[in-house]
């Protein structure tokens, strides 16, 4: 099995910390850079993370978290759970357009629509997240769970959010740094 993909991507990260006990290859590549080629023989939507695994290749993190599940025979998803995974992905979404716009060497800090709706977006989705890890809802390892600590921890080390009124999603990711995994798959380490 292989995971193609970067040490700072959140999505990746997920993929990551999900495969801890399963033997596999990761492939780091620079995805704006040298690496891009590769991105291109692999996955025909360039995104990352990708899964090959012997003839299967499995794209979207989201779809590369079922299939994995599948093999490893862990139960599906809730509803409940499937819609924090939205949320999670929605700010997640809209934080990796807000950091690439910047990149790109636009001004979103500007008062345009487009902005102000991806920072509305994270920071509704960040309370009601905020208000289900009070609520315990995030309280067991398991993919969600690991899918709202690497958006908040990438959040963090992006600098991407002011986490203010949403303290618990910091000790939330905060009781988890003393994982060895979490502490692996660390992109400050990259």
């Amino acid at each position: 099995m292989k995971l193609i993909g970067s040490t700072t991507s959140p999505y990746v990260r997920r993929i990551r910390l999900l495969l801890a006990d399963t033997d596999y290859e990761f492939v780091n590549l620079d995805i704006y850079g040298e690496g891009r080629d590769e991105l291109r023989r692999n996955n025909p939507a360039l995104k990352i993370p990708m899964l090959i695994d012997g003839n299967q290749e499995v794209y979207d993190s989201r779809v590369i978290a079922r299939y994995i599940g599948e093999k490893q025979g862990l139960a599906p998803l809730s509803w409940d759970q499937e819609n924090q995974l939205t949320l999670i992905d929605a700010a997640n979404d809209s934080a990796v357009i807000l950091l690439l716009s910047a990149r790109s060497g636009i001004d979103t800090s500007e008062d345009k629509m487009f902005f102000n709706l991806q920072r509305e977006r994270i920071m509704m989705t960040f309370r009601t997240l905020a208000a289900m890890v009070d609520e315990g809802q995030f309280s067991q390892w398991n993919y969600p769970a690991i899918c709202l600590y690497c958006l908040v921890d990438w959040m963090d080390f992006r600098n991407l959010v002011d986490f203010t009124g949403v303290e618990s999603l910091l000790s939330f990711r905060d009781h988890h740094l003393d994982n060895p995994i979490v502490s692996r798959t660390d992109p400050r380490q990259a």
